[in-house]
């Protein structure tokens, strides 16, 4: 066994290494960017190094700067993690030719599932069932464009270097091809810095599951499946094992072939095979195809640890270091469901875009097991992937797992930025998921819902207008009083582009009514908490000037300061600005074109996804304020409009 590792990573991956290194008595090495200077993962690990600026390529892509970093600290192997260099066999020949382990496959074997066409390719060869598709080197439009037609509609462009749905488009009919083709090629040289795509038959209702195996270079061995289904732009959002519906033939099946695929490269570490499954007539062990595989640890891993109780950082520990593996196939345990949901910083109803922010405030449940690489009082900047946390939930059955899931979910608090969590809440509360109907669309069918914002009742709001004006604290109720009724406050509270007046007249330290644009909400002191209508108050956290309530249906308002209100909305409706940090990939209308309401107008490349702006109302263009290829902060102003009035 090593005596000392370096993590080739950052985030909840790297703390979770360092975890199990740990307890396994092996120290650890952490490398970080001048941004995760202060990082979670920098504060856990034995030492730490620095090897560049924030942008990825500046530090954590330095393979050179990360092989001279364990040289120089005694570390005598590398754990990549996953992403960043995970995947990157030049990196692995390095980490070798310096006398280093690489603790994951070998390059030969990550070459091989690399490239999503080649790796079907060696696939078929291996018996393994592939999808229908163009999986070719010929990479001109018209070509694809025919194998397309050839294929038949709909079709699934993918990059063939990608992962985490970036290059990835769905395309319904042969007009929509072209633009969507430059599109996934544009994303995918960004993401990969390779173009190159393949064209697959879409699956009209897919479930995505997916088998992690295991091997040690000669054997390998599968430790059941997950079903990956839910998901949002192609990106996973909860992961569950084992599936839902799964029989012991169809398990049976599924395994052989993810193990004939590791034993086919020579597999050797923790590895996943993706397939996709046609889930329209139930779980067939004729109805799955091989979709890739990931040649490094998923950031689902934890659903497979619950139901197995094993530890696969320390599987992978220990077969880099030359162990045998360490269970048979006929061994390895089954019990109970998981359920991983991914917390993310991210703007749900401004269609999920990646946020940043400083977390003033975070906790969570202490029954749940959760993966983070953040803490309170950590940013979260826009050069990384957005993940706070992954929320872990297991029970002896799918039923108490979920809801044991949702009620750890209604349990986490954050305050700082923007968050999926409401979204989470309430997918893990969706009839058709608790039933067990999950595909890959489930979540789009069912966006409407699932983000659908109901209004605070008066008691939540009173208890936020109680929370700005101080009065909640320990001994911040009001005591005075006119001479001859209770002493009334205004609080204005700022709901999104909406605001609500709420007026409190105490009657002493322990109740008072509050006026909620005309509806009495009685607040009265009950022990050492508070209740509104009846109802205790929710746990909550002021900070910046806002209040946030947790728990199901919770929110933030805005205290508004009369005196301070800015008239800057005037002109908003005449500027279209960025919505994150990024980079300007294209602009796509010039001045004095004419444009009409949701129309493209540009590309903002951010956290390695394209995203498009459109245009709020038919308008002129007046001015293009930022030149494409500009990298440029969160509410720059891009374009400006001719003000809708002509003046």
């Amino acid at each position: 066994m090593f005596n000392k590792i370096l993590i080739a990573n950052r985030g909840e991956i790297a703390c979770r290494v360092i975890e199990t290194a740990r307890r396994m008595g092996v120290a650890t090495v952490a490398v970080y960017s001048d941004a995760d200077a202060a990082a979670k993962h920098v504060a856990m690990a034995d030492e730490a190094v620095r090897i560049g600026t924030a942008p990825p390529a500046e530090s954590y892509l330095k393979g050179d700067a990360v092989i001279a970093a364990a040289l120089e600290t005694g570390a005598q192997a590398i754990h990549p993690g996953y992403g960043f260099l995970s995947e990157n066999p030049v990196f692995v020949e390095a980490v070798e030719a310096a006398g280093l382990t690489f603790i994951g496959p070998s390059a030969k074997a990550i070459r091989a599932m690399g490239l999503k066409d080649a790796a079907k390719a060696l696939m078929h060869e291996a018996g393994v069932p592939v999808v229908p598709g163009y999986h070719g080197e010929n990479q001109d439009p018209e070509h694809l464009s025919g194998a397309a037609d050839a294929i038949e509609y709909p079709v699934l462009i993918k990059a063939v270097a990608g992962g985490g749905g970036k290059g990835m488009r769905r395309v319904d009919m042969p007009a929509e091809f072209a633009e969507a083709l430059a599109s996934a090629q544009r994303e995918a040289q960004s993401a990969f810095g390779n173009p190159a795509v393949l064209i697959e038959k879409f699956i009209e209702q897919p479930r995505h599951i997916e088998v992690q195996v295991f091997g040690d270079g000669m054997q390998a061995i599968h430790l059941y499946e997950r079903d990956c289904s839910l998901q949002r732009r192609h990106q996973k959002v909860i992961e569950e094992a084992p599936a839902p519906g799964m029989t012991p033939e169809m398990r049976a099946a599924m395994g052989e072939a993810a193990v004939r695929a590791a034993e086919a490269i020579g597999y050797s570490g923790a590895g996943t095979v993706e397939f996709i499954v046609d889930g329209s007539r139930g779980l067939r062990p004729d109805g799955f195809w091989f979709m890739e595989m990931n040649t490094r640890l998923q950031v689902e891993h934890p659903v497979t640890e619950a139901i197995t109780g094993l530890d696969l950082v320390e599987w992978q520990l220990r077969v880099a270091s030359g162990e045998p593996l360490p269970m048979r196939q006929e061994d390895v345990p089954l019990t109970g469901h998981a359920f991983e949901a991914r917390l993310y910083a991210e703007d749900v109803p401004a269609g999920f875009l990646p946020a940043t922010g400083t977390l003033s405030h975070l906790q969570f449940p202490q029954d749940a097991r959760i993966d983070s690489g953040v803490r309170s009082g950590d940013t979260i900047s826009p050069f990384y992937d957005p993940m706070i946390a992954k929320v872990i939930a297991h029970g002896p059955t799918r039923e108490i797992a979920l809801r044991r899931l949702a009620s750890a979910l209604d349990r986490t608090e954050v305050v700082g930025c923007v968050t999926n969590l409401s979204f989470l809440a309430a997918l893990a509360r969706h009839k058709g998921f608790a039933a067990g109907e999950v595909d890959t669309g489930l979540i789009a069918r069912d966006i409407d819902g699932l983000t659908r914002v109901e209004a605070p009742s008066p008691a939540r709001l009173a208890q936020i207008a109680m929370a700005g004006a101080g009065l909640l604290e320990d001994g911040g109720a009001v005591n005075g009083f006119t001479l001859w009724q209770p002493l009334v406050r205004s609080v204005v509270l700022g709901l999104g582009e909406t605001e609500v007046t709420a007026k409190i007249a105490c009657h002493g330290a322990d109740a008072a009514d509050v006026d909620v644009d005309g509806t009495t909400v009685s607040a009265e002191r009950a022990g050492a908490g508070w209740r509104f209508d009846g109802m205790p108050a929710a746990a909550w956290q002021i900070a910046s000037g806002a209040v946030t309530l947790f728990g199901p249906g919770g929110f933030s308002a805005r205290i508004v300061d009369p005196l301070e209100r800015d008239a800057a909305g005037a002109a908003g409706a005449d500027v279209i600005e960025a919505p994150m940090p990024g980079m300007l990939a294209q602009v796509l209308v010039s001045a004095g074109d004419t444009v009409s309401a949701g129309q493209k107008l540009a590309v903002l490349e951010a956290m390695k996804m394209e995203h498009a702006l459109t245009a709020p109302r038919e308008a002129v263009v007046a001015e293009i304020l930022v030149a494409a290829g500009t990298q440029i902060e969160a509410h720059a102003p891009l374009i400006r409009f001719e003000p809708e009035d002509g003046g």
